[in-house]
C-alpha cells in the first residue's frame, strides 16, 4: 500500500479466512481492502496439508458437549457444507488448485485406533454425516499400504494445493474490485467516532468495519487484541514424483489421509505424483533434525518400495490452537472482528467463516455466523503448552521405531 484510502470493510490477513472475506464483501458490492504482511498465503494457508474437511477434529457429540446442542449443531451444520462452499468457489472463480474430491481416509494407524474410528463413525452419522467404515483390507487397497487396520472414509470431503486456493481466492476477489495489498504490514489500528483507521507502510486507511483475519501469524500490531492461541507446529515432506507403476498402487484414488495417533501424521499425493508425508513438529526448532527423520522411517514404514528415496522439498507452519479446538469470533471493537483458532481444519472452516464474517459486519447477518460472537477470548500458558507440544512431538519421533532395522532383526 501506498497511498491512503477509504473503504467499507478492511480486512488484516492474506489466508483463506481473510481472502474469502474480501471476495464475498467484493462480490457483494462492497468497497474492501485486503493487507498482508509477506504474500497471499504466507502463514499456515499455504503450509496446510491440503485437505478439504467437512467439520473439525473434534467430533459432534464433544462439540455440543462444550457449547450446548443447539449451538454445536449450528456450527455441526455450518461446517458439514463447507467442502461444498470451497468447491463450488474453485469452480466458479476457475481456480487452478490440484482440486480432487474423492473423499478423505482418516486411517488407524493401530488396532486401537479402530475403536476410535468406530466411535466418530457412529456420532457423525448420527449427527446425518455419510461416513463409511472400511476394513482392514478396503484400507490396504485404497492407501496401497498395509500399516493401517481400518479407514473412516468421508466422500464430503476432498484435497487440494492450499496455497494454490488461496491465491485463487485473492485473484477472485481483485477481479470482483476489492484492492489487495501484499508487503504491507498493519502497525496500528485505532478507532474514532469516524471509523477505523488502520496504519501501513507509512499510510493509513479509514473504513467502516474491520476484520482481523491473521489466525496464527499476528505479528507486531497494536490497537486491538490479539488472537489468543497456543502455536502448534507441523511439519510436511514431499518427494520427487513416483513412477507410474508406483503412482497406481500408491493412494490410486487421490484421497487425502490422516491417521489417529496421538501425535497425528498426514498423507497426501499431488497431482505431480509426489508422496507428502507430515507431521507435528517444527523445523525451526532444535529438534528439526529428528523430526526429519522420523519422516524418511515414515515413508519407509508406509510404503517399504520407497524406503531410502529424499524428500525433494520441506515445509512448515504455525496452527492456532485453542485449548477447547473451537474457532473463535471476537468482538474486538465497534463493527470489528477477530475471527481465528481453527485448531489444524483451516481450509473449509476459514473459507465458510470469512464469508460469513463479511456478511455479519457489512450486512448484519449475525446469526449466519457459525459461531456467536464473543466479547472477548484468552489463553493461559501459552509459552510452556507450545514448548510441551513441540516436546512430545520431538520425543515421539525420536523413539519412533526404524522399519528397516526391525525388518533386519526379523529376517535375522
Amino acid at each position: 500500500m501506498s497511498e491512503d484510502l477509504q473503504t467499507d470493510l478492511v480486512v488484516i490477513g492474506g489466508g483463506f479466512t481473510g481472502c474469502s472475506a474480501a471476495l464475498e464483501a467484493a462480490t457483494s458490492g462492497a468497497n474492501v481492502v485486503l493487507l498482508e504482511a509477506q504474500t497471499i498465503g504466507h502463514g499456515g494457508s499455504g503450509r496446510n496439508v491440503g485437505l478439504v474437511n467437512a467439520g473439525l477434529w473434534l467430533p459432534p457429540e464433544v462439540i455440543k458437549k462444550q457449547i450446548g446442542d443447539g449451538p454445536g449443531t449450528r456450527l455441526i451444520n455450518a461446517l458439514s457444507v463447507a467442502p461444498d462452499e470451497v468447491y463450488r468457489l474453485i469452480e466458479a472463480h476457475n481456480i487452478d488448485c490440484e482440486a480432487t474430491r474423492n473423499g478423505t481416509l482418516h486411517l488407524a494407524h493401530a488396532p486401537k485406533g479402530v475403536e476410535d474410528l468406530q466411535e466418530r463413525f457412529r456420532q457423525g452419522n448420527a449427527s446425518g454425516a455419510p461416513l463409511q467404515l472400511l476394513d482392514r483390507e478396503e484400507t490396504i487397497r485404497r492407501t496401497g499400504s498395509q500399516a493401517f487396520f481400518g479407514a473412516l472414509f468421508d466422500p464430503r470431503a476432498g484435497a487440494i494445493q492450499p496455497l494454490g486456493y488461496c491465491r485463487g481466492l485473492a485473484r477472485a476477489a481483485l477481479s470482483a474490485g476489492a484492492r489487495v495489498f501484499e508487503r504491507s504490514a498493519v502497525t496500528k489500528i485505532s478507532h474514532s467516532d469516524e471509523g477505523w483507521h488502520v496504519q501501513s507502510n507509512g499510510r493509513r486507511i479509514r473504513a467502516r468495519h474491520l476484520l482481523l483475519a491473521t489466525n496464527g501469524y499476528i505479528g507486531a500490531l497494536s490497537g486491538a487484541p490479539k488472537p489468543a492461541f497456543v502455536p502448534f507446529h507441523y511439519c510436511q515432506f514431499a518427494t520427487a514424483p513416483l513412477s507410474d507403476a508406483q503412482r497406481a498402487r500408491i493412494l490410486p484414488g487421490g484421497e487425502g489421509c490422516w491417521d489417529t495417533a496421538l501425535v497425528m501424521s498426514s498423507l497426501r499425493i499431488d497431482r505431480a505424483g509426489r508422496v507428502i508425508v507430515g507431521g507435528v513438529g517444527n523445523l525451526n526448532a532444535p529438534g528439526a533434525a529428528i523430526h526429519r527423520n522420523w519422516a524418511a522411517r515414515k515413508l519407509a514404514q508406509i510404503y517399504p518400495e520407497l524406503a531410502g528415496v529424499p524428500f525433494e522439498h520441506e515445509w512448515e507452519g504455525t496452527i492456532a490452537m485453542t485449548s477447547d479446538h473451537l474457532p473463535k469470533v471476537v468482538e474486538i471493537g465497534p463493527d470489528a472482528l477477530s475471527v481465528f483458532g481453527y485448531s489444524g481444519r483451516g481450509i473449509g472452516p476459514g473459507t465458510v467463516f470469512g464469508k460469513r464474517a463479511a456478511r455479519a459486519l457489512l450486512f448484519g447477518e449475525v446469526d449466519a455466523l457459525p459461531l456467536d460472537i464473543v466479547p472477548a477470548y484468552a489463553e493461559s500458558l501459552r509459552a510452556p503448552r507450545a514448548a510441551y507440544y513441540e516436546f512430545g512431538a520431538t520425543l515421539t519421533h525420536a523413539v519412533s521405531p526404524n522399519p528397516l532395522r526391525t525388518s533386519s532383526a526379523k529376517r535375522a
